[in-house]
């Protein structure tokens, strides 16, 4: 019976769409337990699509985006482009070009997108817009991973008739610092005059984030005396960048002397740069230090993050200081705050080699609380170490560690 129902609607939409085709010729080119429903309806979708193409005398441009966004198969889009640009009524608009280019990125057809923009560029069929390329060099740059096509891009936008603005030439810019081509980076950034874009902090931001990341500190510094020359004003962020390039090479104190400088300068200081100096701290083995800084966040209204208290907490896990590190979770529990799952684990894992029972019970009961799941092998740790003791008082606290 279901095997009828099939057949019937079978063939009922090929009469509608093509009555040429018999229901035999269709089972004979397609065996009917072989045949894809899920390819079936995507076929059916685009066949709507072109059936309004075909059949439809005008069509209003919101109605041929429509057509264009119900298509399954990204694939399809260009077939059904070639279609419409061979009616009448073909109107090209930014809004189509655009769905069309994000269609053909989804089916990583790169190739092709190269080619529409050199269609666009020689027909020059519509105004474009900033966003436009916007996009575009973001689907080069992050999902086809042309880098060199989205610093082409850039560069060829006056030539379809558009300037970049300082949000798609910073976009290029940080794309080329977090992908670490360095030698791309002064290039492109002396080349704004050239393409009437203004530089802003931003851009600058992006300069510093680049040179620290390349080691080069001295020139990061001279790019922060080149801000008052551009017109622009360093912020925050142009602090913790420099502070974490410093920090990442163990100059401490300097980061701590542009602290002053902003400070100075009326910048205040957020839980990002503090967490920086924090961490740099740490990595020195300067616990202490990294508990001061944390107050001077309080006295100054910042308000200390996870992060914040984590680096401390490593800080007293790496020195052994496990009843300080107790404490220390005590304490961002009391305000909100969960330790990470790799604390409570290096935690209990040094004070089972100390035999601190007691402080072990709390430490998994405090872990179970904040919806960590101790694995296999830590519940073997602390069995060891319950059992090395061979105290009826330490097999207690092993069963209240266990039920709780």
């Amino acid at each position: 019976m279901t095997y009828r129902l099939v057949l019937h609607s079978i063939r009922n939409h090929h009469r509608l769409f093509f009555p040429s085709l018999s229901t035999s010729s269709i089972l004979a080119g397609n065996p009917l337990h072989e045949f894809p429903l899920r390819s079936f309806s995507t076929q059916q979708q685009n066949s709507d699509s072109l059936f309004r193409l075909t059949h439809k005398d005008w069509l209003a441009p919101n109605e041929v985006l429509r057509i264009f966004e119900t298509l399954k198969d990204p694939n399809s889009v260009i077939s059904v482009l070639d279609q419409y640009s061979k009616r009448r009524d073909y109107k090209p608009t930014e809004a189509l070009f655009t769905l069309v280019i994000n269609k053909l990125a989804l089916a990583r057809n790169f190739d092709t997108i190269e080619d529409i923009m050199k269609r666009l560029k020689f027909e020059k069929p519509f105004r474009f817009s900033d966003d436009f390329f916007y996009n575009v060099i973001k689907i080069y740059g992050h999902s086809a991973g042309r880098i060199k096509k989205a610093i082409d891009t850039l560069f060829e936008m006056p030539e379809y008739g558009c300037w970049p603005s300082v949000k798609t030439f910073n976009f290029v810019l940080n794309l080329l610092v977090s992908g670490k081509f360095f030698d791309y980076v002064h290039e492109i950034y002396a080349s704004a005059p050239k393409l009437g874009v203004a530089i802003d902090a931003c851009c600058l931001n992006i300069l510093i984030k680049g040179l620290c990341e390349n080691g080069k500190l001295e020139s990061a510094y001279y790019v922060l005396d080149e801000f008052p020359k551009q017109g622009c004003v360093p912020n925050v962020r142009t602090f913790s960048t420099l502070m974490h390039g410093l920090c990442a090479q163990g100059k401490i104190e300097e980061a701590f002397k542009l602290l002053d400088r902003m400070e100075k300068e009326g910048i205040e200081a957020d839980t990002v740069t503090f967490n920086i100096l924090i961490s740099g701290l740490r990595k020195q083995g300067k616990v202490e230090e990294g508990m001061q800084v944390l107050e001077r966040m309080k006295q100054k209204g910042c308000h200390p993050n996870a992060g914040s208290y984590q680096e401390v907490l490593y800080g007293f896990l790496d020195a052994q200081r496990f009843l300080d590190a107790k404490d220390l979770m005590d304490t961002m529990v009391s305000e909100g705050l969960s330790p990470s799952f790799v604390s409570y684990k290096k935690l209990i894992h040094c004070l089972c080699d100390k035999k601190l029972l007691r402080e072990v019970d709390w430490a998994v009961k405090q872990m179970v609380q904040q919806g960590f799941v101790p694995k296999m092998g830590m519940w073997c740790q602390i069995i060891q170490c319950v059992f090395s003791e061979r105290s009826t008082a330490d097999c207690i606290s092993l069963e209240e560690i266990v039920n709780g």
